[in-house]
């Protein structure tokens, strides 16, 4: 062993081992191994900071970017709405999303898929009122698991593919890998839903993540049903349902200027009749997208969206000091003046009978208002009032869904087949969302995860560092000297073993281009067929699901899901024993030694 291959394994073991202890956060100990390598001399200062433009640290942003702009779009609700119900119970809401996502990610890039889906997931955990980390890592492992059933599911299937056509002359085809991979994804997503989600650490709080500002977040507001409505007619207790579904409450109805007495439940709903409803903001935002509902002052907000390049919504507290304490939004001039939209008003759960943009404000009143994308500090001095952190709440652009999910599946379509490199068809879709104004560009950077971009470039170096040093030629060389005189099933498992544990260190389309090689020269040791090697290390090249850095949608669910390093392989280590005990006897009954 060569002193660059010393220097290699043991800052590995040392960047593993503090991993893994947990009390320094990931990127600064992946960086300061990523320096120290640099200082002694086993990565090139050229090529030190490669990984931050390496293809799946770019995939990593640009899938958190183009996952936000599904949610600004209201393509995360519809999905939300159609398929996933947030009152099932734990094990049926990650059974079912996890087959929704191993479907998806055998048709597309399980990165693509799980950039669909996770959305979704934190959504409906937040209406549950539990933590996003009991089911993301569920949600990330099944697509995973789906990816190795076809040849576009997952990257190691196409690199593995394209080596045999190199070493033997024809490539795998598009179902070679269902009899295996398919059956293997199967187990792997039963143990997921029935046992592997129960072996997650719970969070601390036993809930979903929470702020101070959670108990003074509902506000009555008011939603106007527009002419040519589908809701017309329909009597107000009929939207209970998707009221509840989307946690909000009917109060009332105002026709005519005047509220109606009581809550109105019978009475069948008229054309510029006015919801008012207790909401919180993103449910508010929900509820009126379902229904194709306006906001109270509509023709105003048309007026801002024709005027700027968005609308955002922000929270203020009113003070004794401010301009409209004492008065209305209509009376300050709140709109023709600073061009802002009163949505709702809270009042520390307190009642009131009239409209909300005629409803005087009081000191400690919250009010949550629409204003045109880069004047909120304007807006808020104006007032004189005090701004409430950011808490990250958006418009929904409804009216550009299917806008949003076309240029989503067009960019996944076009990657899958192999017409447009991934990282270029994500980056188009984000220029798309800019240029349709889904997602404002003053904001693509808050939606990315800088410590996990950190983690990945800092850990892409040392990766190659070992492949070029010989590092993983070592490995081979031992494995094939291991597994002299044990029996094909044995070495199968051993190379299936080894390729995973390098996958879990590496990225698995690295793991798939070094174990593909050993496993065909393994295969002509022992005067066997080369294909049950190929699958054994396809399969197995997939199954990182010891750690955040083997796999990228391991890596993308770190930091929304609030894992430490360390969690991972609770669930993820007899998920690698399950895939090994059933895919050893798939690869002997449907490729024979």
């Amino acid at each position: 062993m060569t002193s660059e291959q010393i220097i290699l394994f043991s800052l590995f073991a040392a960047v593993f081992g503090l991993l893994l202890w947990g009390r320094f956060r990931y990127d600064l100990v992946a960086f300061t191994a990523l320096m120290v390598a640099v200082v002694l001399g086993v990565v090139d200062t050229k090529h030190a900071f490669d990984g931050f433009g390496h293809s799946a640290t770019l995939i990593v942003a640009l899938v958190l970017i183009v996952s936000a702009g599904l949610v600004r779009s209201g393509a995360v609700f519809l999905i939300t709405r159609t398929m996933v119900n947030a009152q099932r119970g734990l094990g049926a809401h990650i059974a079912i999303m996890g087959v929704i996502g191993g479907a998806l990610s055998a048709f597309m890039n399980n990165v693509a898929a799980l950039a669909l889906l996770m959305p979704v997931d934190i959504q409906t955990a937040r209406k549950a009122g539990r933590a996003a980390g009991l089911t993301l890592m569920p949600l990330s492992f099944a697509t995973i698991l789906g990816g190795m059933a076809t040849l576009i599911g997952t990257p190691p299937n196409i690199i593995i593919s394209s080596i045999r056509e190199d070493s033997l002359g024809e490539p795998f085809h598009m179902f070679d890998f269902a009899p295996v991979g398919a059956l293997t994804a199967t187990a792997g997503l039963i143990f997921v839903a029935l046992i592997g989600w129960r072996l997650i650490p719970q969070p601390e709080s036993g809930g979903a993540d929470s702020t101070p500002m959670d108990e003074y977040s509902d506000y009555v507001a008011e939603l106007v049903v527009p002419k040519g409505s589908k809701l017309i007619g329909s009597r107000v207790q009929e939207l209970y349902d998707t009221a509840e579904k989307n946690d909000v409450a009917i109060l009332g109805l105002i026709r005519d200027g005047a509220r109606r007495y009581g809550t109105s439940r019978t009475t069948k709903l008229q054309a510029q009749d006015t919801l008012v409803i207790e909401a919180t903001p993103e449910a508010l935002d929900e509820f009126r997208a379902a229904l194709k509902l306006e906001v109270a002052d509509e023709t105003r907000a048309e007026r801002l969206r024709a005027e700027g390049e968005g609308l955002s919504k922000i929270e203020v507290v009113v003070t004794e000091e401010a301009r409209i304490n004492g008065k209305t939004a209509q009376a300050i001039g709140l709109n023709w003046r600073r061009r802002a939209v009163l949505l709702g008003i809270s009042r520390g759960g307190k009642p009131f009978r009239s409209a909300v943009r005629k409803t005087p404000a009081r000191p400690g009143d919250i009010l949550l208002l629409l204003v045109p994308t880069g004047a909120e500090a304007e807006v808020t001095e104006w007032l004189g009032c005090l701004p409430l952190a950011q808490r990250g709440l958006s418009v929904t652009q409804e009216g550009k869904v299917w806008w949003a999910i076309g240029m989503f599946a067009a960019a996944v379509a076009a990657a899958s087949f192999g017409l447009v490199y991934l990282p270029v068809a994500l980056g188009l879709v984000v220029v798309g969302f800019v240029l349709a104004r889904i997602l404002p560009i003053r904001e693509l950077y808050d939606h990315v995860e800088w410590p996990v971009v950190v983690l990945l470039g800092s850990m892409i170096p040392l990766g190659n560092a070992l492949e070029t040093s010989g590092g993983t030629e070592l490995i081979a060389s031992g494995l094939v000297n291991v597994t002299q005189g044990l029996p094909a099933w044995a070495v199968l498992t051993v190379i299936m073993v080894v390729t995973m544990t390098l996958s879990d260190v590496l990225n698995n389309t690295a793991t798939a281009i070094v174990a593909a090689p050993i496993g065909i020269e393994m295969a002509g040791k022992l005067g066997a067929d080369p294909d049950p090697f190929l699958m054994a290390v396809a399969v197995a090249a997939s199954c990182a699901f010891l750690t955040p850095i083997g796999h990228k949608n391991n890596t993308l669910i770190l930091g929304p899901g609030s894992y430490r390093f360390g969690d991972y392989w609770r669930m993820g280590l007899p998920l690698e024993i399950l895939v090994v005990a059933v895919s050893i006897p798939l690869i002997l009954l449907f490729w024979p030694l």
